[in-house]
């Protein structure tokens, strides 16, 4: 993949919050969570894990929203804090399953698979309980999967120069 092929790629996803019901092929889904798998983490501990829920019941049953429990799959992203590290007091799972959801959502998008970040679209305790997540981990982030039935445009984004600075602020 060139620069440009990526950067096009980057440029390309959206938030998807409408899905077609056709479900994923296995090759994709492999694919995606390959993807996932590589990202790096603090120390390479790796403390992340997914659950993939493509059950009907637990789909809904885990989200807080019907339209994230439309798509033919719902990915849940764990993590263990004591897998990972933490310095001056900055848990750095959360920064490690950002990484991940990321390369989630890249390759998701690469396949032609829609996703949305859910941060806050959810209770932890419920889907620890339908999914039997242990106490221990945290559930960070979730993200609906399958095919866009939306084609949402581009967001604004600043300039450049608005959030960057060169030698010194």
């Amino acid at each position: 993949m060139s620069a440009l092929e990526f950067l096009g790629l980057v440029k390309k996803r959206r938030s998807i919050r409408k899905y077609k019901p056709d479900p994923i092929p296995k090759e994709k889904l492999d694919y995606v969570l390959e993807a996932t798998r590589m990202a790096p983490s603090w120390g390479n501990r790796q403390c992340w894990r997914f659950v993939v829920v493509t059950e009907p019941s637990k789909r809904k049953a885990t989200a807080a929203r019907d339209w994230i429990a439309e798509a033919p799959a719902i990915i849940v992203g764990c993590a263990d804090p004591n897998m990972s590290g933490n310095r001056f007091n900055q848990p750095y799972y959360m920064l490690d399953m950002g990484i991940a959801m990321e390369h989630l959502m890249l390759a998701a998008a690469e396949q032609g698979l829609g996703t949305c970040w859910i941060g806050d679209q959810f209770d932890e305790e419920t889907v620890k309980q339908v999914l039997d997540i242990p106490q221990a981990i945290r559930v960070v982030a979730l993200t609906p999967l399958g095919y866009p039935d939306e084609t949402p445009g581009p967001k604004d984004r600043k300039e450049i120069g608005e959030i960057v600075k060169h030698e010194k602020w």
